[in-house]
C-alpha cells in the first residue's frame, strides 16, 4: 500500500515528482488523512512527505514511515510551519529574479497565487508572488509574513518549482525595509517620491537657482559645479540614438530629482546594513509623480545612482501619457513608443537593468510596444486587477454579494479616491439595481465600474459593521468555496498580461 510513497520519500530532493506519482501519492495519503489532497502538493524532502489538504480550513501533512507503517500528522497553515517548509524545500522560498522578464502579481487577498501560478507557468516569464506595498498591507490589514506566507502555500499547491520573485513594494522608510526584510522579502522597491520636487518643470530662471541651492549636494556626495561638468551641454551615445543634455535641462533635472537620489543612496545602504550576508534585489520608482520622467531625467537619476554604487535591477520612470488603476493605457502611443525606446536605451547603457511599468494591470497597448522594443528587459506590476478577478468570480457564483459591495464602492468612492490618479465617473457607471444577474460579471468590463471598485478594495475588505467585518468573512468564504472558479478567472486575465512577454 505505501510502496509510493516509500520510493517518493527515497527520492532525491532535487527532483520533482512526476504527476502520476503525486496522484498515487495523493489517494494513498487521503486514506490516511480522511481529507482530499492537493496532488501536486505532494512533496519528499527529508524523509518525509508534505501535502496540503482541501476543505473548510486548508492543513499542511506531514507523512512519515514508521517501520513501513504510514504516518500523517496534519498541522495548521500558520507562520511557524510556512517558515519551516520554506527551510524544509528550498523552492517555495523567493529567489532574485535577475534581468528576465517578470511580472509582478500583487495578491491582496492571499488567495491568488495558484491562479497566478497558471499564468504564468510555461511563459518563460518569471513571476513575483510576493508582492505587497506597505500601502496595501496597511489598508488590507495584512503583515508582510502573511504576504510572504501566502505566496508560500501557493507554490505547494500547484508543486511550482521554476523559481519566483518576492517585491517589498514603494517602500518609504527604513521602518518599511526593517518590517519587510525581516519576513523574507528578496527585492525592495525604494519610493522616493516625497523628494520629487515636481514644481522643476514650471520654474523660472530665478526659482530654478534657488532650486539649486536647495538639492542636497552634501548627500550625493558632489557639488553642483561638478555636477553641471559631468552632464550640461553634453551629447550621449548611447546605442542607437544621442542624448543632448542642455545645462537648462540639467538643472531641472538635477533640483527635481536629487534629493530623490540621495534618499534612494540611503536607503540603498540601510537595506545592505539590514540584510547583512542575505542577497537582494533593488528598483527604484518615481512613477507616482505629477509630470513624466523625460530621458535627460531618467539619465541623471540612473547616472547618479550608479555613481553613489547603488546597483538597480529596475527602474521605474513616470512614462508618458496616464497609467490609471485597472485600465488601458490613456495617451499617444506612438509618443509612449518613441520615448519608451530613449528610456530602453538609457537602461541598457547604464545597467543593464529592467523598465518597470507600475499601475501596470491592464496596459494591454503598452505591453504589445514594450515586448517589441526592450528586447525582455521589462518588468510589469499588476495587483488591483488580480482583486478584481476574484470580484468577478463573487458575481458568477454570489450575484448578492457582489450587488451589496458595488453598491458599497459607489458610496466610498469620493472618499476613497483622493490617494489615486482616477478618472472614474460614477454617474456612467450602472448602479447594481440596474444590472441583470448576468451582467454582474461584464460590469467589470466597463471603464468607470471597474476602477469605481478598484480603488475601494480597501474599504471593501476592512469596513466593519454590527461587530464584526462588513463584507471580508464571506468574501473570503464564497472564493474557498469556489476556488476553482477564482483560479480559472485568474488564470484567464493575468495570462493575458503575459502571453505578450512569452518566449516563443
Amino acid at each position: 500500500m505505501n510502496e509510493t510513497i516509500r520510493k517518493l520519500m527515497s527520492m532525491p530532493q532535487d527532483r520533482a515528482p512526476e504527476p502520476a506519482e503525486q496522484q498515487t501519492a495523493a489517494r494513498e495519503l487521503e486514506t490516511q488523512a480522511g481529507r482530499a489532497v492537493y496532488p501536486k502538493s505532494v512533496t519528499p524532502a527529508g524523509g518525509k512527505a508534505f501535502f496540503l489538504t482541501h476543505g473548510p480550513d486548508k492543513q499542511l501533512g506531514v507523512a512519515t514511515l514508521d517501520a513501513d507503517a504510514l504516518q500523517v500528522e496534519l498541522r495548521p497553515m500558520d507562520h511557524e510551519n510556512a517558515a519551516m517548509l520554506r527551510a524544509e524545500l528550498p523552492f517555495l522560498a523567493p529567489s532574485l529574479v535577475g534581468l528576465p522578464t517578470s511580472l509582478g502579481l500583487g495578491d491582496r487577498l492571499g488567495l491568488a497565487t495558484p491562479g497566478h501560478i497558471r499564468a504564468v507557468r510555461g511563459t518563460g516569464v518569471v513571476p513575483v508572488l510576493a508582492q505587497q506595498s506597505i500601502r496595501e498591507i496597511e489598508r488590507t490589514g495584512r503583515t508582510a509574513d502573511e504576504v510572504m506566507d501566502a505566496a508560500t502555500w501557493g507554490v505547494l499547491q500547484e508543486g511550482y518549482r521554476d523559481g519566483f520573485g518576492s517585491d517589498a513594494d514603494h517602500l518609504k522608510t527604513p521602518a518599511d525595509v526593517d518590517l519587510t526584510a525581516a519576513a523574507g522579502f528578496t527585492m525592495f522597491t525604494i519610493d522616493p517620491g516625497d523628494h520629487v520636487n515636481d514644481a522643476a518643470d514650471r520654474m523660472d530662471a530665478e526659482a530654478l537657482e534657488d532650486g539649486l541651492d536647495a538639492v542636497p549636494w552634501d548627500q550625493l556626495e558632489t557639488t553642483r559645479t561638478d555636477t553641471e561638468a559631468a552632464y550640461a551641454d553634453r551629447a550621449f551615445d548611447l546605442g542607437g540614438f544621442e542624448l543632448e543634455c542642455s545645462g537648462e535641462a540639467v538643472a531641472r533635472a538635477a533640483v527635481k530629482y536629487g534629493a530623490a537620489v540621495a534618499h534612494a543612496a540611503a536607503m540603498s545602504r540601510h537595506i545592505a546594513s539590514t540584510m547583512g550576508e542575505r542577497a537582494f534585489e533593488l528598483e527604484m520608482s518615481v512613477d507616482e509623480t505629477e509630470t513624466p520622467t523625460t530621458p535627460v531625467e531618467h539619465f541623471y537619476v540612473a547616472s547618479e545612482l550608479k555613481r553613489l554604487g547603488v546597483e538597480v535591477v529596475s527602474v521605474a520612470p513616470r512614462f508618458v501619457g496616464r497609467f490609471e488603476k485597472g485600465v488601458d493605457y490613456i495617451g499617444d502611443l506612438d509618443e509612449l513608443e518613441s520615448t519608451f525606446r530613449q528610456h530602453v536605451a538609457i537602461a541598457r547603457e547604464l545597467g543593464p537593468y529592467k523598465l518597470s511599468i507600475h499601475s501596470g494591470s491592464d496596459k494591454f497597448s503598452v505591453y504589445r510596444i514594450a515586448a517589441k522594443v526592450a528586447d525582455g528587459l521589462v518588468h510589469v506590476k499588476t495587483a488591483g486587477t488580480s482583486y478584481l478577478e476574484a470580484v468577478r468570480a463573487i458575481a458568477v457564483v454570489d450575484p448578492g454579494l457582489f450587488r451589496e459591495i458595488l453598491a458599497f464602492a459607489f458610496d466610498r468612492w469620493d472618499v476613497d479616491r483622493a490617494t489615486y490618479h482616477v478618472s472614474a465617473e460614477p454617474a456612467k457607471a450602472k448602479r447594481p439595481e440596474e444590472l441583470t444577474d448576468d451582467e454582474l460579471p461584464g460590469a467589470l468590463d466597463q471603464f468607470d465600474t471597474r476602477q469605481i471598485l478598484h480603488v475601494t478594495f480597501g474599504s471593501v475588505l476592512t469596513d466593519r459593521a454590527d461587530g464584526g467585518y462588513r463584507f471580508r468573512d464571506r468574501f473570503y468564504q464564497v472564493l474557498r468555496d469556489h476556488e476553482e472558479e477564482h483560479y480559472d478567472a485568474l488564470e484567464r486575465h493575468l495570462g493575458k498580461h503575459a502571453d505578450p512577454f512569452a518566449v516563443k
